[in-house]
């Protein structure tokens, strides 16, 4: 069954983990439709947060279409996101990747913004910053940090 992993130090909202977390899982094919998700119940005996803060990352995660509640049987999922299975050959060069960059004695963070850096350069957009706009256009440093805490929890 798939589990919710909570950092309350990511400065991340609660729920927000909870949302983005099942969305990379819905990428990375670790979700499919149909599965059901764990049971504001089950999170909360887990993770030790508000049931309410459960229940409103399912409402948001059913607004975007991506799941389903049934009532008295669960919330389900009704699609997927993107196409990068969690056996993807390109998951194992980045996790190598991801070995030598803490080898040379990059922390965490340091990673998630060089990876981040990486991924701007190549897909462009990132947070409403268009491709090509100067560097710290769209950020403030509060902004740069929320998107590299907790983005690989």
């Amino acid at each position: 069954m798939f589990e919710y992993r909570i950092d309350r130090r990511s400065g991340v909202a609660t729920y927000l983990q909870i949302v983005q977390q099942t969305q990379q899982a819905l990428r990375m094919g670790l979700l499919e439709p149909g599965d059901k998700l764990p049971t504001a119940r089950e999170v909360v005996e887990a993770t030790a947060i508000n049931p309410n803060t459960v229940l409103k990352a399912y409402r948001e995660l059913e607004r975007e279409g991506l799941v389903e509640a049934r009532r008295g049987l669960g919330t389900f999922v009704r699609r997927t996101l993107g196409g990068a299975p969690a056996d993807s050959p390109l998951r194992g060069e980045l996790a190598e990747w991801a070995v030598r960059a803490r080898r040379a004695g990059l922390e965490r963070d340091d990673v998630a913004a060089l990876f981040h850096a990486v991924l701007d350069e190549q897909f462009g957009e990132r947070q409403g910053q268009a491709r090509g706009a100067p560097r710290g256009a769209k950020g403030t440093k509060e902004s740069k940090q929320q998107r590299t805490k907790g983005d690989f929890a």
